[in-house]
């Protein structure tokens, strides 16, 4: 269990200190709160939507995580996942996208979070939600073309 939920907080955030602080936060409140967890079999995906919102709470905390698409740079060294597997690569991939577009990428294409709801949870707007995706999308389809995936 644990090892998944620092996956989901890796996928969100960069830092290894801010990752270890906030599983320690989702531990905690899974623990503390755990007695309103109404069904047993649920209990993964609640403990991984309590690490979600423990790193959009982070997030959160670090000011101007959404950028300007013009101003992004988005330099990468190239060859640094080229022996890893495909999912991994991706994965690494992530790291090279700016906060913003990162957390939004992940909410809405590997949690499956509607635009609305990722808007609500982040105080941006819908459209901002898009275009942060659509840039992800764009950078992460050069950064793979780049790595020859």
């Amino acid at each position: 269990m644990a090892g998944r939920l620092y996956a989901v907080c890796r996928r969100y955030l960069k830092n290894d200190e801010d990752i270890e602080e906030v599983l320690a936060d989702t531990f905690y409140k899974i623990f503390t709160k755990i007695t309103q967890l109404q069904n047993a079999e649920t209990f993964e995906a609640w403990a991984r939507k309590i690490a979600v919102n423990e790193c959009l709470q982070k997030l959160r905390a670090h000011k101007g995580i959404f950028i300007s698409l013009e101003e992004s740079s988005m330099n990468h060294s190239e060859g640094t996942t080229e022996n890893l597997s495909l999912e991994k690569d991706i994965l690494s991939l992530l790291n090279f996208l700016p906060e913003g577009c990162r957390a939004i990428f992940n909410l809405f294409a590997i949690e499956g979070y509607p635009h609305k709801e990722i808007a609500a949870m982040l105080s941006i707007s819908e459209g901002t939600s898009k275009s942060q995706l659509n840039f992800a999308r764009k950078k992460l389809q050069e950064l793979l073309g780049n790595q020859n995936i």
